[in-house]
């Protein structure tokens, strides 16, 4: 009971947060289109949060120690605030673009931190158990987002306003809980960069899974907008991929308390390029291609799912701190890669550049796991 408590407030709050983040991610994107922005231009707008994850992240170690997570949400609650405030009064969209570096620093506490009390309050025999309730909670809240966003609509400052609420409330939680949360006093074993050579293909499935969730929230939105559909259908698009993560995370993750964790990675990352492939050809089709997007969104949430109770698994302490801030650099890193990648790919090709992309992603990653595996021998 003493770990059950902060353990569900931890993932309470970083599932209202995530409503909030799905809401300004397509609200940006329509946005940014309507002003005249190329699609390229806006998945660099997209990164400036991935550039942010990649600063902070390697300190994040030591803010544990020295702040305690009840300060440093704190923290990182009044940074979000005061960041999607920018957002709902700066017109000048130029200016958006630091304002999202702050967002993303003030999201990079959040997650850090959370997933870091997730795993470690998780007891080892229901990890995989945990870390998918964790995900299917912060999914959901990832598919209500843009659900919200079809209501209050993209026009004016109610979508931020609406944001910056379920922000407060978000953070509450975490703040209440966190004098129960572990922390500790030692330093850990190897800094965060290092972490990632420790561990490569589970890393790097972390940098995938940025790439291709940073930039199909962010993009899908224009893929729609540039086959014929309109905003609010591009937005409930994003909505069928969080859904099917909400619908697959608890099943991948009792599967990962049974089986190889990093073979399940690998089959996951085969299926989605074989869904990517697929999705090129049905875009024209909406029934077909939502509920594959469903499905295929819902598997390949699995890669960052299955990543992260494979660390919580491995390293305690500040090792597991050190590990997680490696696990979401990378992911930040893929923030970066992807969305410029896929607007280009969707520039360069209007009908399937979207997932033709995604589907160049997922090779590249299947080429270096190969070699990996064939060059280090790594057996986890």
């Amino acid at each position: 009971m003493p770990r059950l408590l902060p353990l569900i407030a931890a993932i309470a709050a970083i599932s209202i947060v995530g409503v909030g983040l799905s809401m300004t991610i397509p609200l940006i994107a329509v946005r940014m289109e309507a002003a005249g922005y190329s699609a390229s231009a806006n998945g660099w707008g997209v990164a400036m949060s991935g550039l942010a994850t990649i600063l902070v992240s390697p300190f994040m170690p030591a803010l544990v120690r020295r702040l305690g997570v009840r300060r440093l949400m704190s923290l990182a609650l009044a940074l979000a605030v005061a960041s999607l405030a920018g957002l709902a009064f700066v017109d000048n969209v130029l200016w958006w673009f630091p304002i999202r570096f702050g967002l993303g620093a003030s999201l990079t506490l959040f997650f850090v931190v959370s997933e870091y009390a997730i795993n470690a309050l998780a007891p080892e025999e229901r990890r995989g158990l945990w870390i998918g309730i964790y995900s299917t909670a912060l999914y959901l809240g990832f598919a209500l987002g843009p659900v919200i966003i079809g209501f209050v609509g993209t026009e004016g400052r109610t979508g931020f306003y609406s944001a910056i609420a379920l922000f407060m409330i978000g953070g509450a939680p975490i703040i209440a809980a966190g004098a129960a949360i572990p922390t500790f006093s030692e330093r850990a074993e190897r800094p965060a960069w290092a972490m990632i050579f420790r561990a490569p293909v589970i890393m790097l499935a972390s940098l995938l899974f940025g790439a291709l969730e940073t930039g199909g929230m962010g993009l899908l939105p224009v893929h729609a907008l540039r086959n014929g559909y309109d905003a609010a259908t591009g937005a409930l698009f994003v909505s069928f991929v969080a859904f099917g993560n909400v619908a697959f995370q608890l099943p991948l993750g009792l599967l990962s308390d049974r089986v190889d964790r990093r073979k399940l990675i690998v089959a996951i990352a085969i299926v989605g390029l074989v869904g990517a492939l697929a999705l090129m050809g049905l875009g024209a089709h909406y029934a077909a291609f939502s509920a594959l997007l469903f499905v295929w969104g819902g598997i390949v949430g699995g890669l960052y799912m299955v990543g992260l109770a494979t660390l919580g698994a491995r390293y305690t302490g500040a090792d597991l701190a050190s590990a997680n801030s490696a696990f979401v650099m990378l992911y930040a890193t893929g923030m970066i890669i992807g969305p410029p990648v896929l607007g280009a790919t969707l520039d360069a090709s209007p009908g399937h550049g979207l997932f033709g992309g995604v589907a160049l992603l997922f090779v590249a990653y299947l080429a270096v796991v190969s070699a990996t595996r064939r060059g280090s021998g790594e057996k986890r």
